[in-house]
């Protein structure tokens, strides 16, 4: 019974270990990021477009299987970024993110290899399904996504054209590019609603943060490599400093855009949840220590929990 139940439970043991190993392969963080944001902006889409919570829910069933296939072409294009990022950097990584399965080596690079090309395959392929403009839309990110890894742009060496990528990817053609696709699934008519460019300009300003906080923890790889991220350039003071003000700046100016633009939104609710974000963001960042390998990663992952947190906050408020 013993050598039955070990012969059981290694088999088991190894299947776990082997979809953790891939789950991390895939940078959970903005696999999770991702996920969000597409049905953030389905919601959103289909909210503006119905006019009423009823017809919100309504729109929502109606669109399923294209908000299905535009989330599955997301995914795999996000796989696709971060996985040709970790296949092109092992050797950084084994200093930075020792931990990634690529640098700790459970995971081959041939497996990597083949599990980007395959998540290429099928970001695109979905993607042509959806119709040509939402193609374009994919291919882009992947291009840009490409450029920020591969020679001989490379572009994550230098923290302009890094942030430059990101921002232009997650700020703008996931918020823009996905709220017009949207909006032309369900009603026909290619545009980008009013009170998407709210959303699209916090992010922006969110994404730099992001490229500027996710590289303090990694000076000592980036610096023997050469890469000259803000955090090597400048220092890790100035790196975190200027993220808190673009970030804080960002946070207020979507609070007040109820004032500004026409949003169908419950404005109590949208504005003060921003606020009080926003001074949660600048104390917990006041108190972080730049000398604390540990505190740093934990306030990045927490900078990616506010992430989340704007895409459950903004179509909420137009669903109240």
């Amino acid at each position: 019974m013993v050598a039955e139940s070990i012969y059981i439970n290694r088999p088991t043991e190894h299947m776990i270990t082997t979809a953790k190993a891939w789950w991390a392969f895939s940078r959970p963080h903005t696999i999770i990021g991702s996920f969000f944001s597409i049905t953030a902006l389905y919601t959103i889409s289909c909210a503006i477009l119905a006019g009423s919570p009823t017809g919100t829910y309504a729109f929502m069933q109606q669109h399923a299987n294209d908000y299905l296939l535009t989330l599955l072409s997301a995914l795999a294009c996000n796989v696709f970024i971060v996985g040709l990022n970790q296949w092109q950097d092992i050797d950084v990584d084994r200093i930075n993110k020792p931990w990634l399965p690529l640098a700790a080596g459970t995971i081959s690079l041939l497996q990597a290899k083949l599990a980007v090309w395959m998540s290429l395959i099928i970001s695109l392929g979905t993607a042509f399904l959806l119709g040509w403009s939402f193609f374009l839309l994919i291919l882009l990110i992947n291009l840009i996504g490409a450029a920020y890894s591969l020679p001989p742009l490379k572009l994550k060496r230098h923290h302009l054209p890094a942030a430059i990528a990101i921002v232009t990817v997650r700020g703008l053609l996931v918020n823009l590019g996905m709220a017009a696709h949207f909006t032309q699934q369900i009603s026909g008519s290619w545009h980008i609603p009013d009170a998407v460019w709210p959303l699209a300009l916090f992010v922006v300003g969110f994404s730099f943060g992001i490229a500027w906080f996710k590289d303090i923890p990694d000076t000592a790889g980036d610096a023997q490599f050469a890469f000259k991220t803000l955090a090597v350039s400048m220092s890790r003071n100035t790196a975190l400093w200027l993220g808190v003000v673009v970030v804080s700046i960002s946070y207020l100016l979507v609070a007040a855009s109820p004032l500004l633009l026409h949003m169908p939104v419950q404005t109590a609710f949208f504005s003060l949840s921003h606020v009080v974000l926003c001074v949660v963001f600048i104390a917990r960042a006041s108190r972080l220590s730049l000398n604390n390998e540990t505190a740093i990663k934990s306030f990045y992952m927490f900078f990616w929990l506010l992430f989340f947190l704007e895409y459950i906050i903004y179509p909420v408020s137009f669903l109240l």
